[in-house]
Parts: C-alpha cells; structure tokens; sequence
C-alpha cells in the first residue's frame, strides 16, 4: 500500500508491519530543502498510520543521505530545517531504522544517528567529515557521537573527518547490524520485524550517558588530545571547534544544553573565512576535473598494464599508485642492481604501512605482485601507458621518447613526469605520434601527494589527455591540467617566490625569518627548510660551481642539507634545525662582495613579496592560457605544495585581501622586486576594473 505524503522527494508505501520511507533526490540524496520536507512529511505520515508499526529509512540511487546541500549555506534557510526532521524520527512513537548503503556522511549520518536502529550493507561507509570544509557537524553529530562510541574515539572521528567502514562501525556500535549485499531493503524490513517481534525499546542516542561519564573521569583527556595533535590542527580553527562540541557533550547539564553549544560553534565557522576557502577549495577540485572540450564521451585508453622508466624514489612512488588500486606495472631501469633497490623500497614502504595498520600484510604481498622489472626497454611493448620518471635531462628524455616511439603498441599513451622541461621538444622525439605524449607530474613522495599536473602539449590528442585525467582520478588523485611553459603551473610561481626570498637574504632578512613568517602563514615549511629536505646539491656540480650563490657556496663546503646535517640550517642527529653562523658568515661575505649593506626587512615585507610575487606569476599563468581557471591554480598549490586550504589557494587569498591592495603594494615595493619583475597585465586589469579572480 502507497500512503500519499505530499510534498517531498520521498514516497512510503506499507509492507505488513512496515513502512517503508524511501528518499529519492539524485545524484547524491543530499539534505536540500525538498529532501527535507520528504523526511518530514513521510515520518508525520507514517506515525499517523495505525498498520505501520516500525519504520525502515531508506534511499534510493547510489548511496544514503549524503548531507548538507552547501550550495545552500549563506542563503537565507529554507523550511523546514534539518532540526524538525530529526525530531520527528527521534522522538516519534514508532522505532525507526536507517536502511545504510553507499555512504552515510555528515548530516546524513547526523540523521542515521537519530534512528533508533541502523542497519547497512558492507559496503557502506559513515562519518562525519565536516572539518575538511572547515566546519563541524551541526545537527546534533558531536553530541551523539561520543555518546555511542566514547568520547577519545568521537575526537578522532570528527577532527580526522575519516569515512568509517561498516564493519568497524558495527564494533563501535554506529551500527547494529550488516546485511547481505545487495538485499538492503530485504534486510532492513527484516530487522525492522525482529525489533518488533521482540519488544525492542525506543533506543535514542541522546539519552545515552554511560560513556559521557566515563569521560568525565579522565580530566585530563581533551588537554592531551589537543597537545597530542598540536602540529596536525596547527592554524585550523575547525578540529579545536569540534574538540569544543565534544568537550560539551561531556560536561553540560544536558543533551540540549551541548547541542546549543554545537549549534553557536557551527553558526560562527560557517560565516568565517577559513570555511568559505575550504568550501571554495571543495569545489575548485571538482571543477578541476572539467577541461571545456573533452566532455564524457571523448574517447580514452583503457590502461590494463602500466610501465615506468625509472625505479628511483620517483618511479617507485608512482608504481605503488597503480598497485594499490590493482593495475599491474612494469619498471625499467638501466641496471639490476638499480631495479633491485627500487623494488626493495617499495616493499619497505608497504612493510610499514601495514606495520601501522593501513595495510595487511596479504596486501603487501598481492601489491609486490603486481610489481615486475626489466632492464630492457622492449618489456613495454604491451603497455597501455608508459611514464617516464628519469632525472631531468632533455636529452635523455628525448632519447627515451625515440625508444618509445617504436616499442611502444599503437594507441599507447606515453607520459613524462618531468617537473619543468618543455613536454613539446619531449614529445617531438616521439616522431610518428607525437600526440600520445602528455606531461603526468606527480609531485614527491609521489605514493603520498595527492597532486598529478596533466600537462597537455600542442600535439597532445584528446584521447591522451583524457586518459591521463581519467587514471588519475583512479589512483586517488587530484588531477589538473596545464600548458606547457618553464615549470608548469606549480613550480613556475615556486620560482616567482624563490627569486624574491633569494632576494630578500641577500638585503639583510636571514633565512630562518623567512622560513618562520610563511610557515606561521600556514605553509608546511619555508623556501629554505624546503631546500635543505629535498637536498641543496640537486642540478649542482663541484666541477662547474662558481660559487656566485649562497647556494653554491654552501655545497662547496659539503653544507648540501639535512642528508649532511648542514645546509641553510644546522641539523643535530635527530634533524632538529638551528640558525647556522656559517651561513651567516656566508651570506655577509657574499653581500659585502656585491657592495650591499643590509638593512631591515620586517615581517610584513617577507610575506608580501613572498606571496604577492606568487599571485603575480599565477595571474600571468592564467592570462597566458597555461591554467583553464583560476581555480585550478589554487588546486595545484593546495595540493601540491601545502598551501593552507583554510587561505583557499594563491588566488582565492589575492581576492580576499584585495587585488588593488596587492597592485599597490607591489608598485611600492618595486625597486626591490628585481629588474626581471614585471606586473601582470590581468592582474592590473582586474584590480582597476574592482574584479577578482575567483569571484
């Protein structure tokens, strides 16, 4: 039987006992107002009918309730609110099971935890991962969280934000059951009897308090948690928010009292500028993936085997990648001995992985499988796609892409990874399909980084472009496309903030302060921590040193960085830094060379010339065409190079402060720019015409 519930997208129809709530609002079932307003009108119904006895939610499509509709937040709200759903399926007088497949994350989740049941198929995942948009759950999640599964555990679900598998949410207790795949609905009416049958009460969430208690006795719990993640949350407002909401589930009077903490905390974030960057960064991935003229059905290579040149730290990153999600790979290399050691590293990374839990041990052993190598070139010859990761020499590469050329089967795709070398003069070796080459930059340690620049050269066919957008989205990636010019998108504004810190140590700012300001600005680590990780001797040779740069100098006293325990820094045997005097010496000798006398440079003036050279560069990228969108520049050094996705990217950071304000500020700045710096046109453009780049 069919009970008409009006408005909603939402239908119920009646089965024995059961009513049966199925929500239908595509593609996802997110929490819009007219999801809304089926949940609402269909729980009102189906506690009106006197033959429905218990109810089974449940969605249709892909997945469950999928949450918030952001594409809402800062709109005026729109009855009825997610509130007066909850309440009605939490405090009706009927027992209400969650019917879980797909994924069950933040206000869908929010709404399962109203249920006085959940059942799910073993697929599902559920979570509450509202602090990757820089916000927490606002419908109730921190306050009912910990009352299910404790308050440490509740911690580390709402700041990680981690999409929990279903069976370990059976262990916790998020669930109460697991039904057969595929027989959800079949499985829920069942549960949904058996509740029933055996007189199970009406179990809500909220009236739970035993291991809120048991949190209480450990006063010291919230005080280790924040000391414990200190680094991980450092300059993130959201995790300290949520530790907040779980913090008050814990201590108020009551459940009402916490929630309104919840809701005044929810209320701040989400008008705050650190969520709308991370909401804007959400979106700018997703829309990274769209380039305008290969659309759904431009043809692709289906990659069933992938080979690599190269089993270094680059090539064997890449390969785990493809093992990992079951594509089998190919390595090549020029010596056994070469090969062996890159294959024996890549075992040692998954060892311990697994040691830390991420993996089992079966796992390592099917992904080696999957491994095999070669010193031959001919052992490509039936791969779908060929990447070459060797060390960046042109000609080298042009004599790899010649092999490839008449090795490789026809309709192969062949990638360079190269960071900075022009994929055009690449692919030109490629003499009889240059247009199946394509730049695939993965970024190091490149079984880590979630980044792939897909650089498309002026032959590249669209079949190797979308092939290569396609493998990277498989493989976990965050995939964006660029044209070709020195460095690509990311590593040419890298070199337009090199040059200006470079600058600034040889004016009088010393490299540690430089280092300080942008890491307090949010970046992972400064220009010269950077350089002294990846190591300061990469391109430098004694033979050719003129000693010219602090760099140069710093080699040639065997200061090549943290591998050395000296570069810009001093190291102690643990690698913990210390402002070195050599390099002071270094930097004053080579000054006084030049006829230059420091003078002082203030905090302000590091960062403004750091990251408005940045802007400058990147507004350059994008008027060339090099970036589709200002919005995949943002993605690439979010992703890529640790800029704090809580400042949204270069370019989302260059509209909130103000494009006239930066114009301005660098026309001040000038005579210390360089001879080389030149303002972007765009960027001057926009800032008369009171534009913005992502607006």
């Amino acid at each position: 039987m069919k009970i008409d519930i009006g408005p909603g997208a939402a239908t119920l129809v009646v089965e024995g006992d059961i009513g049966i709530l199925s929500v239908n609002h595509p593609p996802v079932n997110a929490l819009s107002q007219v999801t809304r307003q089926g949940l609402l009108n269909g729980m009102r119904a189906a506690h009106a009918e006197p033959a429905i006895k218990a109810i089974v939610l449940i969605c249709e499509g892909r997945t469950f309730l999928a949450g918030a509709d952001i594409t809402e937040f800062g709109k005026p709200p729109q009855p009825p609110s997610l509130y007066e759903a909850q309440d009605v399926i939490e405090m009706g007088p009927k027992p209400v099971i969650a019917a879980i497949h797909g994924t069950s994350l933040g206000g869908g989740f929010e709404v399962a935890l109203c249920c006085h049941y959940r059942v799910a198929v073993p697929s599902a995942k559920c979570g509450l991962p509202e602090v990757h948009l820089g916000l927490l759950p606002g419908a109730g999640g921190t306050q009912r969280l910990p009352r299910i599964v404790g308050a440490s555990k509740a911690l580390e679900m709402v700041t990680a934000g981690n999409h929990v598998r279903a069976d370990e949410c059976l262990t916790m207790g998020l669930v109460d059951a697991i039904v057969p795949e595929g027989s959800l609905r079949a499985g829920a009416i069942a549960f949904a009897q058996q509740v029933l049958d055996e007189g199970r009460p009406l179990r809500k969430v909220r009236d739970a308090d035993e291991k809120l208690l048991a949190a209480r006795a450990q006063p010291s719990l919230f005080a280790d948690f924040r000391q414990a993640n200190a680094r991980r949350f450092r300059g993130f407002l959201a995790p300290e928010y949520n530790i907040r909401c779980i913090e008050a589930a814990v201590h108020s009077a009551s459940f009402d009292a916490g929630k309104a903490v919840e809701r005044s905390l929810f209320l701040e974030l989400v008008v705050g500028e650190q969520s709308k960057a991370q909401r804007y960064a959400f979106f700018a991935e997703r829309q990274a993936g769209k380039i305008p003229d290969i659309d759904a059905d431009t043809p692709s290579v289906k990659v069933a085997r992938v080979g690599i040149i190269g089993a270094g730290t680059m090539g064997g990153g890449i390969a785990m990648n493809f093992a990992n999600v079951g594509i089998p790979v190919t390595l090549v290399e020029t010596a056994q001995s070469a090969l062996d050691k890159g294959l024996a590293v890549v075992r040692r990374n998954y060892e311990g992985s697994a040691k830390r839990g991420r993996i089992s041990l079966p796992q390592v052993e099917q992904r080696m499988a999957l491994l095999s190598g070669s010193t031959e070139m001919q052992a490509l010859a039936d791969c779908d796609l060929v990447i070459e990761a060797v060390f960046e020499n042109m000609a080298l590469k042009k004599d790899i892409f010649g092999q490839l050329d008449r090795i490789c089967k026809p309709g192969a795709v062949l990638a360079t990874n190269t960071s900075a070398l022009n994929v055009n003069e690449i692919a030109s070796a490629a003499v009889s399909r240059p247009e199946a080459v394509v730049g695939m930059h993965f970024f190091s340690p490149a079984n880590v980084m979630k980044l792939l620049e897909v650089v498309r050269g002026e032959l590249t066919a669209k079949t190797a472009v979308a092939t290569a957008m396609q493998i990277g989205r498989k493989i976990g990636k965050v995939a964006a496309l660029s044209g070709v010019c020195p460095g690509f998108i990311g590593n040419r504004i890298l070199a337009a903030r090199s040059r200006q810190a470079q600058a600034m140590v040889l004016e009088g700012a010393m490299p540690w302060d430089i280092d300080r300001v942008l890491y307090d600005f949010g970046m992972p680590m400064g220009p010269f921590a950077m350089s002294d990780l990846a190591g300061l001797d990469i391109g430098w040779s004694r033979e050719s040193s003129t000693g010219a740069t602090i760099r140069e100098r710093l080699c040639e006293q065997d200061r090549r960085g943290q591998k050395t325990g000296a570069g810009y820094y001093d190291y102690d045997a643990a690698r913990n830094a210390t402002p070195s005097d050599v390099t002071r010496g270094i930097i004053a000798a080579l000054m006084a060379e030049q006829g230059k006398r420091a003078r002082p440079i203030d905090d302000r003036e590091i960062l403004e010339r750091c990251t408005y050279a940045m802007v400058n560069e990147a507004a350059k990228i994008l008027d060339e065409g090099i970036a589709l969108r200002a919005s995949d520049i943002d993605v690439v050094w979010v992703n890529g190079y640790g800029w704090p996705v809580y400042r949204g990217g270069p370019m989302w950071y260059a509209d909130s402060v103000g494009l006239g304000v930066i114009v301005r500020r660098l026309q001040a700045l000038a005579p210390q720019l360089g001879p080389d710096f030149s303002l972007s046109p765009l960027l001057l453009r926009l800032a008369a015409e009171g534009g913005s780049f992502t607006g």
